[in-house]
């Protein structure tokens, strides 16, 4: 059996029977692929193929129609064999009759969404439900037909030129597309042209390319073109489509126009009050170029050989500015007549020659008249007058006057300050200035006047101008020490020793400087002591003549000094400086005190000393007597109560002589109480007052008993009672310094109601003791 086979494909074009027959013949390989025993199986024999037309359709045909046919060469038309079709757009686009193999389509197409479909076809037998011919692809090819106008890309289309460019120059190139099968016919075969810009403009046909077609474009004339551009299919044959564009060319600039001033004559007015460095007015040449083309200066040529005026240009606006450069005067020069010139900053010959890059005007300034304060002459006023110029005396004159055509009258008078009136005043009709005080060039050197000048009728204007007075010197101070010198001289000073280098101030200034001289004040015996030296360098220095200066025998010595300056008159003062002579210790160091810190000086008087001595031993014996006296008394009270306890505290005054103490006398002792005795007496006591008629009467018995006792001692005693109270064992008040002490002597102790008398004031002494 033969396995292989070629299998014819016939074609036949039903749709469009103009299209040329054509036979495809399947492979050797897709013949085995699709017919081997493998695939079919053992028991099928081999098919000899089918046949079918070539099927083509024509977009956008919404009629449906039969397409084509299918048809196996196994077929022998009773309907024994089933066409089936699957594919791209089987059963919704395509359908195919099962019977007949004929294909139809339902919708109508579109090239440009689907060029093709691919579809697949099988032959089966329907009795036995098996393919008599293998499952095979084809293809529907959808046919173009021009129905898509061409579009324009990359829109919007701006494009810019130098003005006055050649001929030929590309401004921009413009592109189209059409949707339509550029291989099939001219449907989208596309042809530029243009609409409008001509004859400034035009465009190549095929590419779109747009040229220049005009030598003399002017930015100034017209700086923007809209070009209308035109593209057609079927190669602009009649019956395409066709589409536009506009494109937007501008003119960028360059520098072909030179400034130009719009007028010949450019008047302008100013006050001549106006300060240096004010606008007087603007001008401006015209130039139709822009940017930097447009740029220009302004330079002034004044006519007049003046340069009151300056200009400028304004960066911004290119306006020229007028400056005033100085003051004006109206009464000097009332106008001013100006040329100007205004050239470019940048020039291109290749348009213009170069005087045609400038041009010039003229400037004519009126100054106008205001009315101005005094004007004063001769500054600055600088004068100079001695300090001993007596009043009245003229130091200088000011001048002034009114520049105005008025030439108002003018009046003087300083500024109201109390230095100034009180050494100068004005004379207010000529502006002499006088002396009125007496100047002291020590106290004020200088003075600085202000004259004021007003004019008399109008506005009273005033105008001021400073004066500047320099009191001179003369010689009206003498010379001085210049510090307050505290020399000294040790004590081993050598002859010619230096004990202080002296100089001197004075309050005046010479022209020549200053130049003093040193002396001492003449004698006719030479200062054994220290003499002066003229250092002739305005110092002195101050010499020893001789040694061994003593500090004991003398502390201080008085060294006059003459000074003298070199000024006319001559003037001298006299100064002393006071030496100390001083005990130096190393490197010739001198103590504050003038002597050495372990010695005390010597030279105290012999008065001063036996004086010092005598107080010291006065002293000496008066501590000495105190002091025994206090032992005395201590002794006595020591007798008086021995083994006794003391109380709890007494008063006493007791009126001491000298007198000798008379022989003993056996005193009575007053009764001992007890402690707790004493301790209730006393509480009880506290009772009792002075206007208690116990106590007065206990009082007036103590009285008569001491005036009645002849055995008193010599001196008076002052006792304090208080009322024991009841239960004491004396039955009476007692003393309670008796406890421990009593100031009139020894006293024993007794039971018995013994009392003490009180004596007579024996002489007026007023000394007393505690």
């Amino acid at each position: 059996m033969v396995h292989c086979c070629v299998l014819r494909v016939l074609l036949m074009l039903s749709c469009t029977p103009a299209w040329p027959a054509a036979v495809f013949i399947i492979s050797e390989q897709q013949q085995e692929k699709l017919f081997r025993p493998e695939s079919r199986g053992s028991h099928l024999r081999v098919r000899r193929g089918w046949i079918w037309s070539q099927i083509f359709v024509e977009e956008e045909d919404s009629t449906p129609r039969n397409i084509g046919q299918l048809k196996s060469d196994y077929d022998s038309g009773d309907f024994t064999i089933k066409y089936i079709l699957s594919g791209e757009g089987a059963g919704e686009i395509f359908i195919i009759d099962e019977y007949t193999g004929e294909i139809s389509s339902l919708q109508p197409l579109d090239r440009e969404v689907k060029p093709y479909y691919t579809l697949q076809a099988q032959a089966i037998n329907r009795r036995s439900k098996q393919p008599v011919e293998p499952e095979s692809e084809f293809i529907i090819k959808v046919q173009d037909i021009n129905d898509n106008a061409p579009e324009f890309i990359n829109e919007p289309y701006v494009s810019s030129i130098p003005e006055m460019c050649p001929t030929g120059t590309t401004v921009i190139q413009v592109t189209a597309t059409d949707a339509d099968d550029p291989m099939f016919g001219n449907n989208a075969k596309l042809i530029y042209s243009i609409l409008q810009g001509e004859p400034y403009f035009s465009v190549e046909p095929t590419t779109g390319i747009i040229v220049t077609s005009w030598s003399q474009l002017d930015r100034e004339a017209k700086e923007i073109y809209l070009v209308v551009v035109q593209v057609k299919d079927m190669l602009g044959l009649s019956g395409g489509f066709s589409a536009t564009t506009t494109v937007t060319i501008s003119l960028t600039d360059v520098n072909d126009n030179g400034p130009t001033f719009q007028h010949n004559l450019y008047t302008f007015a100013v006050s001549e009050s106006a300060p240096v460095g004010s606008t007087v007015g603007r001008i401006m040449a015209e130039d139709g170029d822009v940017g930097v083309n447009a740029r220009m200066n302004y330079s002034l040529e004044d006519l007049e050989e003046s340069s009151t005026f300056t200009i400028h240009t304004d960066p911004e606006t290119q306006e020229g500015i007028i400056i005033l450069a100085q003051p004006l005067d109206y009464e000097n020069k009332r106008r001013f007549v100006i040329a100007v010139e205004a050239i470019n900053e940048n020039t291109d010959t290749r348009f213009l020659s170069m005087d045609q890059f400038s041009d010039r005007t003229t400037l004519k300034i009126t100054v106008t008249n205001v009315d101005e304060p005094p004007v004063f002459s001769g500054t600055p006023y600088i004068w100079k007058v001695l300090e001993n110029a007596q009043t009245s005396t003229q130091v200088g004159t000011v001048y002034a006057r009114d520049t105005d055509i008025t030439n108002t009258a003018i009046r003087y008078d300083l500024s109201e300050t109390p230095d100034t009136q009180q050494m100068f005043r004005i004379d207010p009709d000529n502006g002499t200035v006088y002396v009125t005080n007496l100047l002291d060039r020590e106290t004020a050197a200088w003075y600085n006047l202000t004259v004021f000048a007003r004019e008399i009728l109008d506005n009273q204007l005033s105008s001021s101008v400073s004066v500047l007075i320099t009191v001179l010197d003369i010689n009206d101070n003498p010379p001085a020490l210049a510090h307050d010198y505290q020399p000294f001289v040790c004590e081993d000073a050598q002859p010619g020793e230096l004990i202080e280098l002296i100089s001197a101030t004075d309050a005046d200034d010479p022209v020549d400087g200053q130049h003093f001289y040193f002396s001492m004040i003449p004698d006719k015996h030479i200062n054994p002591n220290f003499t002066i030296r003229d250092n002739q360098d305005n110092t002195a220095s101050v010499l020893a003549r001789r040694s061994s200066f003593r500090r004991q025998e003398q502390t201080h010595y008085h060294l006059p000094v003459v000074i003298r300056d070199s000024g006319t008159p001559v003037l001298s003062s006299t100064s002393t400086l006071s030496i100390r002579v001083c005990v130096c210790q190393p490197n010739d160091h001198c103590p504050s005190d003038g002597a050495q810190t372990h010695t005390l000086p010597l030279d105290i008087s012999m008065q001063i000393l036996l004086g010092l001595a005598v107080c010291c031993i006065t002293l000496a014996v008066l501590s000495t007597l105190v002091l025994a006296v206090r032992k005395c008394k201590a002794l006595q009270h020591e007798k008086a109560a021995p083994g006794e306890p003391k109380a709890e505290e007494f008063s006493q005054k007791t009126l001491s002589f000298s007198v000798p103490e008379p022989p003993s006398v056996p005193l009575r002792r007053l009764g001992r109480p007890s402690a707790a005795c004493i301790r209730m007496s006393l509480r009880h006591s506290l009772l009792l007052g002075p206007e208690h008629q116990q106590f007065q009467q206990f009082m007036a018995e103590r009285l008569a008993e001491a005036d009645a006792d002849l055995d008193a001692d010599p001196h008076d005693c002052l006792h304090t009672y208080a009322d024991e109270g009841a239960g004491s064992s004396a039955g009476s008040l007692s003393s309670l310094e008796s406890l421990t002490f009593d100031p009139c002597g020894t006293l024993s102790w007794d039971a018995g109601p013994h009392r003490l008398r009180l004596s007579a004031w024996p002489a007026p002494t007023d000394q007393t003791s505690f």
